[in-house]
């Protein structure tokens, strides 16, 4: 598809990526990440498992599936 087809959103997407890369790296390092807060994960500073299926079954229990931890569907 050309950028003349192309939808508008895409179009100043790619400008603004054009832009940013103008940035110098320290820069783009320093702006590019930021926290976010992501429920029941954050609320403990660490957990212990006895073995991965331990694992896998927390965070089917758990977490958001927003998250992407859960397994995939088959």
């Amino acid at each position: 598809m050309s950028e003349a087809n192309e939808d508008r959103g895409w179009q100043e997407f790619r400008e603004q990526c054009r832009r940013q890369m103008q940035r110098p790296l320290e820069q783009r390092i320093r702006f590019g990440f930021f926290r976010m807060y992501k429920p029941v994960l954050d609320d403990a500073p660490w957990r212990v498992f006895d073995t991965m299926a331990d694992y896998r079954a927390w965070c089917e229990a758990q977490l958001p599936d927003y998250l992407g931890f859960k397994r995939p569907a088959k």
